[in-house]
């Protein structure tokens, strides 16, 4: 997610506690929160599909081929 829009969630937040936010500023809240999640979700993802593992054979196993297509077959 791009600074400026962490930023602007920021901004939100601290308007929030201040003195409120209006109905369209609430719903931009929620929007720039979700995209945030969703990117957190698809960074953290990536990097779970990215881990390797040694057995006690020795052999390596790359965890993301073990069970990274799982949440794609759920959806």
């Amino acid at each position: 997610m791009e600074q400026s829009k962490i930023n602007r969630i920021n901004e939100l937040y601290r308007k929030s506690k201040a003195e409120g936010l209006t109905e369209a500023e609430k719903k931009e809240q929620a929007l720039l929160r979700k995209q945030f999640v969703a990117d957190v979700k698809k960074n953290l993802t990536a990097q779970l599909n990215n881990i390797d593992i040694q057995n006690e054979d020795g052999t390596i196993e790359n965890l993301g081929e073990k069970y990274g297509n799982k949440s794609k077959k759920l959806s």
